[in-house]
Parts: C-alpha cells; structure tokens; sequence
C-alpha cells in the first residue's frame, strides 16, 4: 500500500511539473529599484515557446483584483496572464524602443529571452506620487509575448520601491569619460608623436553598492572597429555570448568597490601606458566586467545563475585621441576652427595611395553628429563612394575595388555630419588622395 501510494505521488509529483516548465516564467520576479531616477535589472524570461516573441513592456501601477486577491503580500510571483493584468488608466510608461536591450538565449534546454530592464526617471517620479497619495508603493513591470501557445502572454514583475542604495541591483546609470586638459574635460584631442595623453577619468553615475570590476583597452590604429556588442557592458549580455567580445590591447585592470552613494570617479592608468608613438587615430575603452551581486544575479531556468553586476542599459562611450606630426596636428587644429566643421584627420590633402591600398578616412566627430556622410568623387565629379558612419567610429576604409577602379586617378573626398533626424549639421572641406597605377 505504501509502495502504491509513493508511486501515486510520484507521478502527481511529475504531472505538477510538466506544466510548469511549458508556462512563460520571469526571473527574479520581484525587485527593488529606487524611488527617485532611473533603475537597471538584469531578467530572465524562461521557458519560451519556439515561436514566442516579445512585442511590447510597460508599466502599470495596480493589477486587476483578482490578481491582487491571489497574491495580497506580493510575495510570489503572479502568474501569466493572457490579458493585460493592469487596470486601465494606471499605466505609467512604455519602455522606450532605444532602451529595449532584450535577445534572445539558450539555457540548456530552455528557450529564454534576457531583458535588461531599464526604468526611466519619469516612471519612478509617478510611481513615488502614488505612493505619497497613499497607494500601494510597489508597481509592476509587464512584458507581452505574442506567437505562442494559447496566444498572448503577459508576464508579471514586481518592483519595489527603495532608496537606490544596498538592497538595489549594482547598475550603471550614467558613464562620462574625458581627458583631463588646461581648457577642462575632453573627449577627444590631438597629441603630437612621442607625446603622452593628459590623464583621463571615468565619472560613473550608479545605483546599488558592490565590487566594479573592468579593464582599460585601447584600440589601435588599423584594428577592426569595436562593435555596438562590444561596448555593452559584460552582466549586459546573455551568459553564453560573455565570452564573445572582441579584446583589444590591454591597458590596465581596477577593481573598486563601490559604496551606495551613486556617484564615483574612476582614474584611468597612468598616460604613459598609453601607445603615442606611431601616427594614428587610436580609442580608449572602459571595459566593464560582470561582478557577483546578491542583488543582480538571475536564474537562466537551468540551475544556473547569470550574475548581473554592473549591468547598463547603453553602450560605455569612448575616449579618442589622435596621435601625428606637429604639421598633421596643426591642419587638424585649423580645420576646427569654424562652427561644426568636421576635422579631417587622414589621409592629408594631396597624399598618395597605391592600388593596393589600404586607404582609410578619418575624422573627428562633431557635437551634436548621429551619422557621418563621407563622399568620394572622380576627377569628373561623379560620385566613386558613399557610406553612412555611425558616430564614435570616426574612420572608413575603403573596398578594394575602389582603388582597383580608380588607379591613376585623383580622388577628392570630404565628410558631412547628420543629426539624428537626418539633417546635415557640418561638413569638412575638400581633400583629394591621388592613387598611384601599380
């Protein structure tokens, strides 16, 4: 009898879990975020089905009665929903689609999707006015799934409100790095050859308490330009592509802890570690490592955890710095003279290139500039190349058939700078690059 009823609850056991590996789950499915300014989460979505994806994210500040009559404490997590949970009228905001960091993952069997959460300030201000005119001080982050079984799916994650400090994930809400000149803090600047670059720093603006750790890299002239991924944070990326970036020249390593006081200042390593001896653009980047915070970490559905410190929700930027002759340095400084002129760096007017290249453009990117036009023309003024560079990269290099198809003749190229909205906003001057028949 007693073996009968082990194998009953055995499979009663089994049957309980089926279900539950089949169903959308979230996790953690409830976390503290600050009462003022933004807030980052690292989540994990599990379990999603083969053609289930997400279609929008928002906020809301009270769930339907029936929802908050099962869960009155908001110590578990709510179930999947198949209609939207909210009570009309109490949505705070939509996560804007340039903050939508989610990608897909694998965990082992699971389909899974990371979502880095990011709250913006003005959900946090009406969530706080709630809670001061003496409602329920917790609201509710809800994600919609559509293209699986059963239809849509709206999956629940409670958020708490806190002071920003210990009990809040360890994230990055604000990074600024700048060299530190006689005129003040700059991104970008001009040093002539065998001259160091003037200290730099990095000014980080957080949310949480804990160890930040990271490397210094540089990137040198002629490496392949560094992703959009690779300047994501590491506790910003799925656990299985954290081992994908692309690395650079190591500079230095730090490690600092961080007490919750939300800002810091990080030095960079001493300039002199810094390569000034060959001609060139060359980017310093903040490399910044997932770090084991209680606060952060999440199950990725099997066993294991994806710790999350450090996260961000935006790219860290770059620091540019340009190293040459005093003769290259002084056409740069004269051509950013004028009002958003766009400085050419290289190649210099009348330089000369061979058929077999390589041949790169490079500029200094403007205040103000999304996208950069760069336009080269034949000696007829027919157009021989145009692209569209993102701002931050600052160079191009040219295909091969250009130089293949153009041997023995003058090219002149110049760069316009865009706005976001697609407006020209500056422009450099003409230069022309004869390329030599081989």
């Amino acid at each position: 009898m007693r073996r009968l009823l082990a194998i009953v609850l055995g499979s009663c056991a089994l049957l309980w879990q089926v279900p539950a590996a089949a169903v959308t789950a979230v996790n953690p499915f409830g976390v503290n975020v600050a009462s003022s300014g933004p807030t980052t989460v690292f989540l994990t979505f599990q379990s999603l089905d083969a053609n289930e994806v997400p279609v929008e994210a928002f906020w809301c500040g009270e769930l339907t009665a029936a929802l908050m009559s099962a869960n009155p404490n908001l110590q578990l997590p709510f179930a999947v929903q198949t209609a939207n949970p909210c009570v009309p009228g109490t949505i705070y905001g939509r996560l804007p689609v340039r903050l939508d960091r989610s990608r897909t993952s694998t965990s082992g069997a699971f389909s899974n999707l990371t979502d880095i959460m990011t709250i913006p300030a003005s959900v946090s201000r009406r969530a706080y006015q709630d809670a001061i005119a003496g409602k329920n001080s917790a609201f509710f982050y809800v994600r919609r799934f559509t293209g699986g079984v059963g239809g849509d799916k709206f999956v629940i994650v409670t958020c708490r409100m806190a002071g920003g400090g210990a009990r809040v994930a360890l994230a990055l809400l604000d990074v600024r790095l700048a060299f530190e000149t006689a005129r003040g803090p700059v991104p970008v600047l001009a040093v002539e050859r065998d001259t160091a670059p003037p200290p730099f720093a990095a000014r980080i603006v957080y949310n949480g308490t804990g160890t930040l750790r990271g490397r210094w890299e540089v990137v040198l002239p002629g490496d392949p330009e560094p992703s959009e991924e690779d300047l994501l944070t590491e506790a910003t990326l799925p656990v299985e592509r954290r081992g994908l970036q692309r690395r650079y020249t190591l500079v230095e390593r730090f490690s600092v802890f961080l007490p919750p006081t939300g800002k810091v200042t990080i030095p960079g390593p001493d300039p002199q570690q810094l390569p000034h001896r060959s001609d060139g653009p060359y980017k310093v980047l903040l490399r910044i490592e997932a770090s084991d915070d209680k606060e952060a970490t999440s199950n990725t559905g099997d066993g294991r955890l994806a710790i999350a410190g450090g996260v961000a929700g935006f790219p860290m930027p770059v620091l540019r710095y340009y190293v040459g002759s005093a003769d290259v340095l002084a056409r740069l400084a004269l051509a950013a003279q004028g009002p958003r002129t766009v400085a050419q760096f290289l190649p210099l007017d009348e330089a000369q290139v061979g058929a077999s290249g390589p041949l790169a453009f490079q500029w200094v990117d403007v205040q103000g500039g999304a996208l950069y036009r760069l336009e080269v023309r034949a000696a007829d003024e027919q157009s021989a190349l145009e692209a569209l560079v993102r701002a931050g990269v600052a160079n191009y290099e040219a295909p091969p058939w250009l130089l293949e198809q153009r041997a023995g003749q003058t090219l002149r190229w110049r760069v316009v700078a865009l706005d976001a909205a697609g407006n020209a906003i500056g422009e450099s001057g003409w230069r022309s690059v004869a390329v030599r028949a081989e």
